[in-house]
């Protein structure tokens, strides 16, 4: 039997509150333990920009992750920026090292929520920077319930990987954000959308496993969400038994 995959999974990052503290890095438990359960090692992986390809080297798969923080909107050649726009530009420095490097080497790539988002910048599209300003009649993307609980549905796209993966037309999925897709690239498909016509998901069928997803399936609403993180950890370990 072949060893579990290592996965990589990048953290999050906050600045040092109080005088005597020190800016510390974080993540949800729910991250690593979804990759466990699918069959899979979890890896941290903090902010090296310049280290990206060395952290490859012995890694099966990569999961970018969700946070608080925006991509700054320079990157996807934006002229403007909302006022609702934070980022933390370390952070976004490092995932897009490591995420491309991991494309470079057909990685398998899972990327959740920003970590969606910040694929479709890589593989050429954009954003919408602020979901209230330029989608008429949307959704509270931002649920006011707690984010253990589904805020509402999504439409898979027939035919696509997600839904073969899920085998569900349509899933209930929690939702923590304020940004989208907005275009994307010439290679992506775009695999679900919300009933507002907002963007939930994302693949590029010309890599092993690249999809992202704008929920958070780590929280494990529906056998759907459990099925993406085995999908993602199953093409991990295909890759090192190639």
């Amino acid at each position: 039997m072949s060893k579990p995959p290592l996965i990589g999974v990048t953290v999050d990052w906050e600045a040092a509150q109080g005088p005597r503290a020190q800016p510390w890095y974080r993540l949800r438990e729910n991250y690593c333990a979804a990759v466990t359960r699918a069959g899979g090692v979890p890896v941290l992986l903090a902010h090296e920009p310049a280290h990206a390809e060395r952290y490859l080297e012995p890694l099966a798969g990569l999961v970018v992750t969700g946070g608080h923080f925006d991509i700054d909107p320079s990157y996807f050649g934006a002229e403007t920026r909302h006022a609702s726009v934070t980022t933390k530009d370390r952070r976004t420095a490092f995932e897009f090292a490591v995420a491309r490097a991991a494309l470079a080497r057909d990685l398998p790539v899972l990327g959740i929520c920003g970590g969606q988002q910040l694929l479709n910048v890589i593989l050429g599209g954009t954003l919408i920077q602020h979901i209230p300003d330029e989608v008429p009649g949307a959704l509270a993307h931002e649920q006011p319930n707690p984010r253990d609980e589904p805020g509402h549905e999504v439409a898979i796209v027939p035919g696509t990987r997600l839904s073969e993966i899920c085998g569900t037309a349509t899933m209930a999925v929690n939702s923590a954000h304020h940004q989208a897709v907005k275009d994307t690239g010439a290679e992506v498909t775009v695999n679900a959308r919300a009933p507002d016509g907002v963007i939930e998901g994302i693949e590029a069928p010309g890599y092993r496993f690249c999809i992202g997803v704008q929920w958070h399936p780590e929280y494990a609403l529906s056998a759907a969400d459990e099925a993406i993180f085995s999908a993602f950890v199953a093409a991990a370990r295909a890759g090192t038994a190639a």
